[in-house]
């Protein structure tokens, strides 16, 4: 195992980190040296089986703290940035920034049944899966807590594009977080920041099993997929692993498929 990262004072910021792709993303990037820090919003009955994930995190030998927050209230980021500034040593930063949020709502437009999307849900997805990326990379940035060649990543899916019953909220969500990662790699640019979407295929995790219809969902994908099987979060995790490395430093402002080929298909 290589350890580029470690004694670097590199940092990884993971936003919604104690499951799924953002906990993947984490190990994999504490395996090779970079400290970690996850924000995540979790229940008292799931401390016990997420605190044992964190450990798997700790033996690596890096720096390693959690939130269990709001990541979305403007004084609980305030206070988590506060701390990192002290935590941070002289010379260490956030290297990568990383936004794997799953906060939305799952409704139908119409349904004479079950209720409905409404103005607001659509407004909580959008804040929560797509305009919180700006909301931390800002301040983040404001606090001069990144390092001299960042790297901001964010999580989107074929969502953005396709039309899924049930996914309405979301899919603006996705097509939204694009938007503001696209305009992130410009506007940091020149403070050496790049940012960049990883489009994941369909991953077998607690976000999908809440979207209705998951089980034919993960059906088809088995078929459709050239390699005959779902996208784990590993291989996710791998590719920002790639994106946090120094040989990336010249990919800014793209939506990068990580499905096997999923997508041409």
């Amino acid at each position: 195992m290589v350890n580029e990262f470690q004694n670097k004072g590199y940092w990884a910021l993971v936003l919604g980190g104690s499951s799924g792709l953002g906990l993947a993303t984490a190990k994999k990037l504490a395996l090779h040296g970079m400290n970690i820090c996850i924000i995540h919003r979790n229940s008292r009955s799931q401390e016990a089986q997420i605190n044992e994930e964190f450990k798997i995190i700790k033996t690596t030998g890096v720096q390693f703290k959690a939130y269990n927050v709001d990541a979305f209230k403007a004084e609980k980021r305030e206070q988590i940035i506060s701390e990192l500034k002290i935590t941070l040593n002289e010379g260490a930063g956030i290297r990568t920034l990383v936004h794997s949020v799953a906060k939305g709502n799952l409704k139908p437009m119409l349904d004479d049944e079950n209720p409905t999307l409404k103005t607001d849900d659509f407004s909580l997805t959008i804040h929560a899966m797509a305009i919180s990326l700006y909301d931390w990379a800002k301040a983040i940035f404001q606090a001069k807590l990144f390092t001299e060649d960042a790297r901001i990543i964010s999580f989107t899916s074929e969502g953005n594009t396709k039309a899924w019953k049930n996914y309405a909220a979301v899919s603006a969500a996705k097509a939204t977080l694009e938007a503001i990662t696209r305009n992130i790699a410009l506007e940091f640019a020149p403070y050496g920041i790049k940012a960049n979407c990883i489009q994941a295929g369909v991953t077998d995790t607690a976000s999908l099993r809440m979207i209705p219809g998951s089980d034919k969902m993960i059906e088809h994908t088995l078929k459709r997929n050239p390699n005959k099987r779902l996208t784990l979060p590993e291989d996710v995790a791998n590719v920002v692993y790639l994106l946090s490395k120094d040989e990336a430093g010249w990919i800014n402002g793209c939506v990068i498929p990580v499905d096997g080929g999923e997508h041409i298909s």
